[in-house]
Order: structure tokens, then sequence, then C-alpha cells
């Protein structure tokens, strides 16, 4: 029969090649995901280079674009500033000759109702000392 010792032994022994073969099933899954991680990432890669070339490439247009809209702010800016120095020339143009125009018609009207009352009161003040 075994000892106390050898049968101490044996259990740890024992207990030993259960965890080795714990841990060689551990460590086979382990390198089953490692492998499948190195091939989705190496997968990830081959994708990633086109989307990053056609990023490259859509912001290249975007400030290609950028410079143009750039380009047509600063002329609208530019057009902007004509129309109201234009806008300015024009109303110092047309308001001055209206108010003249205007003053010129008031002054028309008064006369010619001044006129009138001194027409009409005329006649009825003489009709009034003829009486």
């Amino acid at each position: 029969m075994l000892t106390a010792g050898e049968v101490a032994g044996l259990i740890v022994a024992m207990f030993w090649a259960i965890l080795v073969c714990f841990l060689a099933v551990v460590l086979v899954r382990l390198a089953r995901l490692l492998t499948q991680t190195s091939k989705m990432v190496s997968e990830l890669g081959d994708r990633v280079v086109p989307l990053l070339e056609d990023v490259t490439a859509t912001v290249s247009e975007a400030n290609r674009q950028l410079v143009a809209v750039e380009a047509i702010a600063k002329d609208v800016k530019q057009v902007s500033g004509h129309v109201a120095k234009v806008s300015d020339v024009t109303q110092t143009l047309v308001t001055g000759p209206l108010i003249k125009v205007a003053a010129l018609g008031h002054g028309v009207r008064q006369a010619l109702g001044a006129r009138r009352s001194r027409g009409r009161s005329v006649p009825r003040v003489l009709e009034g000392r003829r009486s």
C-alpha cells in the first residue's frame, strides 16, 4: 500500500495534470482568438486604406470647393458694396430734384390758391360795397 505521503503526492500530481490540461485548453482558445483578431485587423486594414483614400479625395474636393465659394463670397461682397454705392448715388440724384419738384408744386398750389382766393374775395368785397 501507499503511504500517506505517496497518496498526497499522487493527488497533487493529478491536480497538476488537470491544471495543465485546463491551461492548455485556455491557451488553445487564446491562440484561436488571437488568430481571428489578427485576421480581422488585417481585413480591416485592407478595407480602411481605400476608405482613407476616399476620405482624402473628398476632403481635397471640399477644400477646392471652399476656395471657389470663398471667391464667390468675395465677389458678392464686392458687388453688394457697389450696389450700395449705386443706391446712394441714385437716391441723391432722384431725391434732390423730387424735393425741388415737390416744393415747386407746393408753391404753385399755394400761389394758385392765393390767386383764387383773391379773385373771389375781391368781387365779393366789391359786391358788398355796391349794395
